[in-house]
């Protein structure tokens, strides 16, 4: 497990709107992917064809309709094993939010509740 953050979320209400701002306000490429409801970001320099970072130390993201669980930014932490992970949080006093969901052919992801009640997500890969 590496600990690190890896990924971050950007809820919205209007897609178009956020999409225009964050393009606008920093520049970042934004990829829409209507059929999964989910907006790719990157915001720095990415594989044309994966959309993986290629510079050290930047993190991409997403966005996707403002709904429970996801109704604020979420920071996603990469893990080896989710499922462990999310045992791991709630002998600490943590919560498991959404267990383990498949992201495509990637890895999975998972959503929880830290000891202050923020939101968080983890990330494993395939």
């Amino acid at each position: 497990m590496t600990g690190r953050v890896v990924h971050f979320e950007i809820p919205y209400d209007d897609g178009d709107r956020a999409r225009k701002f964050y393009k606008e306000a920093f520049g970042w490429r934004i990829l829409d992917f209507p059929e999964i409801h989910y907006s790719i970001v990157q915001s720095g320099p990415a594989d044309k064809q994966t959309g993986v970072p290629t510079e050290a130390g930047y993190i991409g993201g997403g966005m996707l309709k403002r709904e429970s669980p996801t109704d604020r930014p979420v920071i996603t932490i990469d893990v080896d094993d989710i499922d462990e992970a999310l045992a791991t949080i709630e002998s600490l006093g943590g919560m498991a939010v959404l267990g383990r969901q498949d992201v495509g052919e990637i890895g999975y992801a998972a959503y929880f509740k830290d000891v202050e009640g923020n939101l968080m997500g983890l990330f494993q890969k395939r």
